[in-house]
C-alpha cells in the first residue's frame, strides 16, 4: 500500500520515472494507436503545448480576474458558431469534453421544458443505439429516460420511428454527425424537422465530427447538413480536441441563442462565501485548455483544417481500401469522415484485435456486433501500409484456424457482448473497474 511520502523526491528523478512509465503506454505518437489521441503534427503539437503551459494556473472559474480567458472562450465559441453557421444570436461555452458538452445539452433541455412544456412530467429523450452514452450518463444524471430507437442498415438512425416515440414527455431528440461506431450521420434535418413539429429541443452530437466535417464539405464530399442552420437543431457540440487538434479537456456547447443557454447554468446565491454561478458542470476550469485551444484555432484556420482534412480522408481511404481488400475482412456501412470499423464472418475478430495488440496497434473494441474500430488522423499516413501488412498476416493466420472460441481479454469482450442479462454484463465491468483503479 502505497502512502503519503514523507520526503519529497527530486525531479530529475520525479521525471525520469515518470520516462520509464510513459514508455509503457500506447505509441499514439508514431501512429500505433487508433483511438483516444488525435494527433496531426510535430509543430501544431508544440505550439498547443506552449499556449497551455502559459496559462497552466489561471482558473476561469471567475473570468473577470482573468479576462484573457473570458476573451479565449468568446472567440473559440464565435469561431465555432460560425462554422456551424449559428448567426449572431449563437451562445455557448467551452467545457472539459464532449461528455461534458452532451451532459449540459440534456440538463439545458430539461430545464428548458420545466419552463415551455410543464406537461413533460417525466422528461424523455429519444437516442439512436449508436448515440454516444454520455446521454445514457445525463439521463442518469438529471432524471431524463433514454428512449433508444434502432438504425438501418446504413446505421443511421430510422426517422420514422423517433416520429413514433415523440410524446407528452419528450423533451429532446438527439443525433450524430458523425457516430463514434460507424462514421455516419444520422439524417439530422428529418430528425430536427420532427422536434421542430413538436415544439422540444434538438441536439446535434458533432462532438467527433465537428471540427472535420464543415471542412470536408468544402472540400467538395457530400456531407448531408447537420449544423445550426439546420431548422429545428437548437443545440449541437463538438470536441476541439478531437479532430479540432486542440488540447485535452477542450469542448463546445453552442445554442440557436442565449436564451436556451440560459438554462444550462446554476446560480446559487445564499452562500456565506458569496454568489456561487457556474456556466457549465465544472467550478474551477483549467485555462490552459482554454488558452491552447483557441491558439490551435487561430493557429491553422481553414487553409490548415483542409489540409489536415483532406490528409486524413487521403489515409483513411486507403485503409478502407486496404482492409476491402482482405477477403476475411469487412467495412462497415459508408463511413462519411475518417472514422469507421471493420468485422469478420469467418474469423474471431476479438482475437484478430489480441494479435495486433502483440504487434503493437492498438485498435477499440466494439460490441452488438463485434468490430474493430479505427479513428484515423494525419499522423497515420506514414504508418498505413505497415498496418495493413500485419493486419494481412495475422487475419490469414486466423482463417487458418477458423473462428475458433478465443482465450483472454479476447474471449472477455466476446463473453460480455453476447451475455442476455446486460445487467450481468455491467456488473462484470463495475467489477473490473474497480479492480482496475486499486492500487497494485
Amino acid at each position: 500500500m502505497i502512502k503519503f511520502p514523507e520526503q519529497g523526491m527530486a525531479s530529475g528523478e520525479l521525471l525520469r520515472q515518470m520516462g520509464d512509465l510513459e514508455r509503457q503506454d500506447a505509441d499514439w505518437k508514431g501512429g500505433k494507436t487508433w483511438a483516444l489521441v488525435y494527433y496531426a503534427e510535430d509543430e501544431l503539437y508544440r505550439l498547443a503545448k506552449e499556449a497551455y503551459g502559459m496559462f497552466f494556473s489561471e482558473n476561469a472559474l471567475n473570468p473577470m480576474a482573468f479576462p484573457s480567458l473570458k476573451k479565449f472562450e468568446n472567440e473559440v465559441i464565435a469561431m465555432t458558431a460560425d462554422l456551424f453557421r449559428g448567426g449572431p444570436e449563437a451562445a455557448g461555452n467551452m467545457t472539459s469534453g464532449g461528455t461534458e458538452s452532451i451532459l449540459l445539452a440534456v440538463k439545458a433541455s430539461r430545464d428548458w421544458a420545466r419552463e415551455k412544456r410543464p406537461e413533460a412530467k417525466e422528461p424523455e429523450m429519444i437516442l439512436p443505439i449508436t448515440a454516444h452514452p454520455a446521454f445514457e450518463k445525463a439521463g442518469h444524471y438529471f432524471g431524463v429516460k433514454p428512449i433508444h430507437i434502432p438504425v438501418g442498415p446504413d446505421f443511421r438512425a430510422e426517422v420514422d420511428q423517433v416520429r413514433r416515440a415523440v410524446n407528452k414527455n419528450t423533451v429532446l431528440i438527439a443525433g450524430s454527425a458523425v457516430c463514434y461506431p460507424y462514421g455516419v450521420i444520422d439524417p439530422i434535418t428529418e430528425m430536427a424537422a420532427i422536434a421542430k413539429e413538436n415544439g422540444i429541443c434538438f441536439h446535434t452530437d458533432a462532438c467527433l465530427g465537428g471540427f472535420m466535417l464543415p471542412f470536408l464539405k468544402k472540400l467538395g464530399y457530400p456531407i448531408r447538413d447537420f449544423d445550426l442552420s439546420v431548422p429545428g437543431v437548437t443545440s449541437i457540440s463538438a470536441d476541439v480536441h478531437k479532430y479540432g487538434y486542440g488540447p485535452k479537456g477542450s469542448s463546445t456547447i453552442i445554442y440557436k441563442n442565449s436564451e436556451l443557454r440560459k438554462h444550462q447554468f446554476y446560480i446559487y446565491a445564499d452562500w456565506p462565501g458569496g454568489i456561487y454561478a457556474s456556466p457549465t458542470m465544472l467550478g474551477t476550469r483549467p485555462g490552459g485548455a482554454i488558452a491552447s485551444a483557441w491558439a490551435v484555432l487561430k493557429h491553422l484556420g481553414e487553409n490548415g483544417y483542409l489540409r489536415l482534412a483532406e490528409e486524413a480522408m487521403k489515409v483513411s481511404r486507403t485503409l478502407m481500401d486496404g482492409i476491402a481488400a482482405i477477403p476475411a475482412l469487412r467495412v462497415m456501412g459508408k463511413p462519411e469522415m475518417p472514422v469507421f470499423a471493420f468485422d469478420s464472418d469467418t474469423v474471431n475478430i476479438f482475437e484478430l484485435g489480441e494479435v495486433m495488440g502483440g504487434k503493437g496497434w492498438f485498435l477499440d473494441r466494439q460490441q452488438l456486433p463485434p468490430a474493430l474500430h479505427l479513428i484515423v488522423t494525419p499522423n497515420h499516413s506514414r504508418i498505413a501500409e505497415p498496418f495493413l501488412q500485419d493486419l494481412r498476416q495475422a487475419t490469414a493466420e486466423l482463417a487458418k484456424k477458423g473462428k475458433s472460441d478465443a482465450s483472454g481479454m479476447a474471449a472477455i469482450y466476446g463473453m460480455i457482448g453476447t451475455l442476455p442479462d446486460r445487467n450481468a454484463a455491467r456488473r462484470i465491468v463495475v467489477d473490473f473497474l474497480d479492480d482496475l483503479f486499486k492500487e497494485k
